[in-house]
């Protein structure tokens, strides 16, 4: 008996002890998943109101991932400037909690008192930086306050995001901006050539995210704000009205502070002569500013009646008061940078911009040594609008910056890497959250179906979508815009970079304008249609327009048979017949875009009436509608009949019944189709004679039937010189989304090389 207690006992002590080994073991495994999982500590420095109208969008970004993200702000530099609109406060006003504010400026307005600035940064940022401990520290730009950061940061250990790098701007702010760049760990840069440059800088590939500027995030989204009347009022009065009024912001060059100042003057003396409502702000903190502030003060500016002064306006305000400008005048990045995505007319004077990337927005008055030649420039600018730019960015910059921080290892070496010798030309790496597939969005408005499709750089179609062609017009455009901001959306998540929008459609186009002259009677209300405005409006893309002929042999072009070759023609065997002649590796439109309207090649003077009024067009005979009405007259002639082929009462009558029929013996059946495919051939025979391309393609759903007839009549009928040209059937199964996607594609690609 005591023996089994002594037993149970030291069982009941076993099991004990296991379960504590376990729950030791569980609380183990809790502390190292937490540890892994702890937030990342991010201190996002801003030194003044234009940087923090980049950085505030990732700021936001932060705040709202809690449960990855703790954020630490650092305030300094003019920021805390009464001179300068005290602009701390609107970051306050957007609950941020500032964690830090650091006085660091030292007054002066010129070159010594920048370098005091910095020198003054220097000693107050250690304790800061120390007390707050970040993870990673992110800075954006060029300004000597941010050089301070990345300097102090760097020195201490810090990991460093640098926003904006790599690119141009022609004053002693690429020299700060590639400072920095050399002493930043990661970096988000807003455009395909910046990221070029960063990387012949040899910063390492897998550090460098192309994100896009994040103010377009903001501005994309909230410049269509129903308001905005009430907003530029507010500012410069009631009588005022969209687009007659200028926003004016100039800043010194501080390497050459007196030209900057002389420009300055110029400008206020051309605004006052042009005589329009000019909304005008007080320059930087940089040396030469307090001269700059002088001059205005001299000519009476913040007194004259045409015109508001103002140290700081809140960045969805001035958004407003931009993109619904007459013009916009000056030096500031702004001009060539956020303008361009409302299509905004900006006049650049002098230097500071040298070497930006900017939209056709902007007239450059580099040499600007005269108020007569300033003048010139708002003549020829004021009142315009252009197609609005995303150069900088596309709206999604911040998700991209967020998936970036969550990829950064806080336990790989701290130390950089620099990527010696230079880099092939081909930069791209196949890491989706540093490079994303460059794509086009392709719209193909058929007489049936709308359909749109993100399209990869080598023809792969990423995603579709396929929708009933809504009858009216107002429904059509209005499920077209849809369709394509859905798909905007989703390629994001699809790791998608959009570049622009190619439509494909029916008719005659006038490619040069985006407009659809005429069309054809199965797209119905839809001529002298303006289809580039609206697309790019809603969309903030660039738009390339064509008909579907052209944009197949676009799609051959590129993706197809046509690849290599100078000169082919593509003709389209489908509901109608069309093409496209590629001449000199260049797409033939003709003086009044009707060039390669080959369904419309006459073969007969006495043929059958076809869809433009005209007889005996190729169309009329070839077509899939033509051979669906001769189907439907021998059907009703009791002539379709054949052993095998077996028509139901109510099913409808096309041109596949006709094709049966011949293939299973019927004479009359086989009659039609030897005329059909004689008249194409011999409408081919006259193009060779005309153009006389290397190659003919045949695409559509006629295709497969008609290349042997056609080879043979070519063979038969065309001069012995074109009698070896050889027809190919087209192995693309999409040739008018491909080609309006390489409209797209092949354009920005020359663009950015």
């Amino acid at each position: 008996m005591l023996q089994h207690l002594n037993i149970r006992k030291a069982q009941e002590i076993y099991y004990l002890t296991m379960q504590r080994c376990r729950e030791m073991m569980e609380r183990k495994n809790t502390a190292e998943i937490n540890q892994c999982k702890r937030k990342v500590r991010v201190c996002v420095a801003t030194c003044n109101r234009a940087d923090y109208s980049k950085l505030a969008p990732i700021m936001f970004g932060i705040k709202n991932n809690p449960e990855e993200f703790e954020l630490e702000v650092v305030v300094l530099g003019s920021h805390l400037i009464d001179d300068y609109g005290n602009t701390f406060r609107m970051i306050e006003q957007d609950d941020f909690d500032i964690g830090s504010k650091l006085h660091t400026i030292v007054r002066g307005e010129d070159e010594a008192a920048m370098v005091e600035s910095v020198g003054l940064a220097l000693v107050k940022l250690p304790d800061v930086l120390q007390r707050l401990s970040p993870d990673i520290l992110v800075i954006h730009g060029d300004r000597f306050d941010a050089l301070a950061l990345a300097t102090a940061a760097a020195l201490m250990n810090i990991r460093i995001l640098h926003v904006e790098g790599g690119e141009v701007s022609g004053t002693i702010d690429d020299s700060i901006r590639h400072a920095i760049t050399k002493l930043a760990h990661y970096h988000a840069c807003c455009t395909r050539r910046a990221e070029q440059h960063l990387i012949a800088m040899c910063e390492d590939h897998s550090r460098i995210l192309l994100a896009g500027c994040p103010s377009y995030d903001k501005l994309l989204s909230n410049n269509h704000r129903d308001d905005y009347m009430d907003i530029i009022r507010s500012w410069l009065g009631d009588k005022v009205q969209e687009s007659d009024y200028i926003v004016a912001l100039q800043h010194p060059v501080t390497t050459d502070i007196q030209n900057s100042i002389k420009i300055y003057g110029l400008m206020l003396d051309a605004l006052i002569s042009f005589n329009k409502k000019t909304l005008i702000l007080f320059p930087n903190i940089d040396a030469g500013s307090k001269e700059m502030v002088r001059v205005m003060r001299k000519k009476g500016i913040e007194q004259h009646p045409n015109f508001k002064a103002v140290k700081h306006i809140p960045f969805d305000h001035f958004i407003q008061l931009v993109s619904h400008a007459g013009c916009m005048i000056g030096n500031s990045s702004c001009g060539v940078r956020e303008a361009g995505a409302f299509g905004t007319p900006v006049i650049n004077l002098g230097s500071r911009q040298t070497g930006r990337e900017t939209g056709e927005n902007v007239l450059h008055v580099r040499d600007a040594d005269t108020q007569d030649k300033i003048y010139h420039a708002l003549e020829l600018q004021f009142g315009k609008r252009y197609p609005c730019s995303k150069i900088y960015g596309d709206g999604n910059a911040v998700p991209r910056i967020l998936k970036f921080l969550r990829t950064i290892d806080l336990n790989e070496p701290l130390q950089k890497t620099f990527c010696f010798p230079s880099v092939k030309e081909c930069v791209s790496q196949d890491i989706d959250h540093i490079l994303e597939t460059q794509s086009a969005l392709a719209v193909d408005l058929g007489g049936t179906n709308l359909r749109v499709a993100i399209v990869g750089m080598r023809g792969k179609i990423v995603k579709k979508y396929t929708q009933p062609n809504p009858k009216t017009f107002e429904a059509r455009m209005q499920l077209m815009l849809k369709m394509c901001a859905d798909a905007t959306r989703d390629a994001v998540s699809l790791n998608c970079r959009i570049l622009g929008v190619g439509v494909s459609t029916g008719g005659r186009v006038n490619p040069q304008e985006g407009v659809v002259l005429h069309s054809t009677k199965l797209i119905q209300e839809w001529s002298s249609v303006d289809l580039r405005t609206p697309l790019s409006d809603a969309l903030h893309l660039p738009v390339w327009v064509d008909n579907d002929g052209n944009c197949a042999a676009l799609a051959e072009k590129k993706f197809g048979h046509g690849k290599g070759v100078e000169n082919f023609v593509t003709v389209i065997t489908g509901t109608g017949i069309g093409g496209g002649i590629i001449q000199n590796n260049k797409l033939i439109h003709g003086t009044t875009f009707c060039a390669a309207e080959l369904g419309h090649i006459i073969v007969s003077l006495e043929g059958p009436e076809c869809s433009c009024g005209s007889r005996g067009c190729i169309e009329a005979y070839a077509s899939g509608n033509a051979l669906q009405r001769e189907a439907k007259r021998l059907h009703d002639e009791d002539l379709l009949k054949v052993e095998g082929l077996n028509i139901k009462q109510a099913e409808p009558i096309t041109a596949i019944h006709l094709i049966n029929a011949a293939s299973l013996g019927n004479n009359s059946a086989d009659a039609v189709l030897n005329k059909a495919s004689t008249a194409l051939g011999m409408g081919i025979v006259n193009i060779l004679h005309i153009v006389n391309p290397a190659l003919v393609i045949l695409s559509g759903v006629l295709a497969s039937y008609y290349h042997a007839p056609v080879q043979r009549i070519i063979s038969e009928r065309a001069l012995q010189s074109a009698q070896n040209i050889k027809v190919l059937t087209s192995e693309l199964e999409e040739p008018a989304l491909l080609g309006a996607a390489s409209m797209v594609l092949d354009y920005t690609t020359r663009r950015l090389l």
